[in-house]
């Protein structure tokens, strides 16, 4: 079963249920991917759905922060609730020491010794990592490594 399959077969069973955070949850994301498909002109693949989700996950956790600046905690228990649904789909994150290994790993294999190779690694590092690791942090880790 494909992950949009089982979003699919999950939003049909919190329809039952009557899981209202779930549902609307679920909805979104399954919103994401088809906005995502139309936008390529082709159906995700298992990793593209993924990169929707680690999208939504990262959206409802700037969200979260912005609430939580402007003293909204009823918003922030709303948004939290939400991304604990989609982190539900997402692989489990990395470790900042696995980060940092399987970073220093691609640099070697891609012989990158400099701030001008960050170019070169950082496309491999997003499509090896999504959903396990924030784009921020790959990038921190690849500044810190090849230094600039």
């Amino acid at each position: 079963m494909s992950l949009e399959e089982k979003l699919r077969a999950d939003l049909h069973q919190a329809l039952k249920s009557g899981d209202k955070v779930r549902r609307s949850t679920i909805r979104l994301v399954l919103a994401e991917i088809k906005n995502t498909e139309i936008a390529q002109g082709a159906p995700l693949d298992d990793n593209g759905v993924l990169g929707a989700l680690a999208k939504e996950a990262s959206r409802h956790k700037e969200s979260i922060e912005a609430f939580q600046k402007g003293g909204r905690q009823d918003l922030v228990t709303i948004e939290e609730a939400e991304l604990a649904v989609i982190q539900g789909y997402l692989p489990k994150s990395m470790s900042s020491e696995e980060l940092e290994a399987h970073v220093r790993k691609v640099v070697q294999e891609m012989g990158a010794s400099g701030p001008r190779d960050k170019s070169k690694v950082m496309p491999r590092l997003i499509s090896e990592l999504k959903g396990r690791a924030d784009g921020r942090a790959i990038n921190e880790v690849v500044t810190k490594l090849l230094g600039g």
